[in-house]
């Protein structure tokens, strides 16, 4: 049997269906999650039969509830803020992709018990990208931000072999602490404050702060798109956030949002757990149609 935390009395009910194979998204807060519907319209589309639901963690419960989901017989479990590093650190069997970023959004158990991570963030990201026609590859690349939404998708933007690599964030500090990640890779990679973008001219600019919830963007200068590009926003919503309007403004030719990252990082786990990936261009139609925010 596996050990089990003890369970405080404000653990959330993790009642799962016994006819049903049960998977879960923690968070908090969760409410606004629409992994749900996603994974809804995944299972129709694949004529997959499982049960999905978003459970509200309270702060410091996230292994407690994790435990008894595993002792119920959940299969596998999305996890989003603030909980993806305490989702690592419980995991006993990473990707090398988790292992280097320190996030896990992804979990399952193996035959023997075992919890595997995975983070797909940057993997939806990137196939976002492909769905659009937005490359990555001999690009000069701006990251906006330091923290868990640049630090998860970061491996993966590394990968795909940008000309140059930019990690704009106030604190300098943060930033330089994400090169680690770009070590043994031949990516020329910088981390700078907003003020050292002046005279710099980008391809190819990703938003990863949440400067977007607040209808403000970062201190970027004008000048700082090249001619041709292309602005992707990690944040999404009913109407065009304020850095897609930014981009616009500034004369972006490609401008996008999250909403398909969030779409496709989805159909990643959706694919590590039921071993068929579903078509994603209808769900995002689908939510796009029925003005869903996040």
């Amino acid at each position: 049997m596996l050990p089990q935390s003890p369970l405080p009395a404000t653990l959330p009910d993790l009642t799962l269906d016994p006819a049903a194979d049960n998977y879960a998204v923690f968070g908090h807060p969760v409410a606004q999650s629409k992994s749900p519907l996603i994974h809804q319209l995944f299972a129709r589309q694949t004529g997959q039969h499982l049960r999905y639901q978003a459970v509200l963690v309270p702060s410091g419960q996230f292994v407690a509830a994790l435990d008894r989901f595993q002792a119920q017989g959940g299969k596998g479990l999305n996890i989003t803020l603030p909980f993806k590093g305490e989702a690592w650190a419980a995991t006993t069997n990473r990707s090398a992709r988790a292992e280097r970023c320190g996030s896990v959004n992804t979990i399952w158990f193996d035959a023997n018990g075992r919890r595997c991570g995975e983070t797909t963030d940057g993997l939806g990201l990137l196939r976002d990208f492909e769905r659009q026609g937005m490359e990555v590859s001999g690009r000069r690349v701006l990251l906006l931000g330091a923290g868990g939404a640049v630090g998860g998708v970061l491996p993966d933007i590394l990968a795909q072999a940008p000309s140059r690599l930019v990690i704009a964030n106030r604190t300098v500090s943060r930033a330089a602490d994400l090169l680690r990640q770009s070590a043994g890779s031949s990516v020329c990679v910088q981390a700078c404050g907003y003020e050292a973008l002046a005279g710099q001219e980008c391809e190819l600019v990703i938003n990863g702060t949440s400067l977007g919830l607040q209808g403000e963007i970062p201190p970027l200068p004008d000048g700082i798109l090249a001619a041709g590009a292309g602005c992707y926003d990690m944040v999404y919503g009913e109407a065009p956030t304020s850095f897609c309007r930014w981009a616009q403004d500034q004369g972006a030719v490609n401008i996008s949002d999250g909403l398909g990252m969030l779409v496709e990082q989805a159909a990643e786990s959706f694919l590590i757990w039921r071993g068929v990936r579903p078509e994603t261009q209808p769900v995002i139609d689908r939510l796009r149609l029925s003005a869903v925010v996040v």
